[in-house]
């Protein structure tokens, strides 16, 4: 059976791609991915055929990397984060029900996704149960968006926002910090843009005095919940400790 890979790149740091991933990227002749991505990795890529896509050209990229698996060609599809984790694993999948395709197997080498590397900066804000909700309605309907965003707030999880805003969409996010402020209060939070790149940025806010203006097409928004707690720079999440065995009293 011909195989394609679905490679997770993390958050672009050579040094967090993982030994598997970068073993898979080394054996293919072709890669595809998104140009920025693409550049992250560029040490792997020399001499190899490239599919470059931009936004919204999914759909062609991946054709054109399950054809070049027809043609003879190892190939890897990259996804920055996690492949699984909103990356292009999903699409491969869907791809390959397609009768030409269905010969390909999809294997799906995991990465490290924008909430895990974004908290670990942050210090541990998951550390209990979280939700990640993605804010573009490029393929999910808003209205569904806003009742998923409803649910989490009632619910006093934290949650991981991705896609948070872009130059013509703010309103979600809008939406987003509104909900959540009027279901928990001012909860605390972070924004963190271009996770271990030259351009991180870390910004703790609360959600009263939210930072709209700092917010990137390359930020993931944390929003904490009424367990969360702010010390010598680091923000966490209580699992309970405290209450069963006196912890941090």
């Amino acid at each position: 059976m011909n195989k394609i890979f679905a490679v997770g790149i993390g958050p672009g740091d050579l040094q967090l791609l993982t030994p598997r991933a970068a073993e898979v990227l080394r054996s293919c002749s072709v890669v595809a991915g998104y140009p920025p991505y693409l550049e992250l990795i560029a040490p792997l890529l020399e001499g190899k055929k490239l599919i470059p896509g931009g936004m919204r050209q999914e759909v062609e990229r991946c054709t054109r990397a399950l054809e070049a698996v027809l043609e003879g060609e190892t190939v890897a599809v990259v996804s920055s984060g996690d492949a699984g984790v909103y990356g292009m694993a999903g699409l491969l999948l869907e791809l390959t029900r397609e009768e030409r395709f269905a010969s390909i197997e999809v294997e799906v080498i995991p990465g490290i996704t924008a909430a895990l590397s974004c908290a670990a900066l942050v210090g541990a804000p998951f550390a209990n149960d979280f939700a990640l909700i993605s804010l573009s309605d490029l393929m999910t309907p808003a209205e569904v968006i806003r009742k998923r965003l409803s649910a989490v707030a009632s619910a006093d999880m934290p949650v991981a926002l991705y896609n948070p805003a872009s130059r013509r969409r703010h309103d979600l996010l809008e939406f987003a910090v509104e909900t959540f402020l009027r279901a928990g209060g001012p909860l605390p939070g972070a924004l963190v843009s271009d996770a271990f790149r030259p351009s991180q940025r870390i910004e703790f806010f609360t959600l009263d005095r939210f930072p709209f203006d700092s917010v990137r097409m390359t930020t993931l928004v944390i929003v904490g919940n009424s367990q969360f707690e702010l010390n010598r720079g680091k923000m966490f999440c209580r699992r309970g400790y405290r209450e069963k065995y006196g912890v941090g009293q």
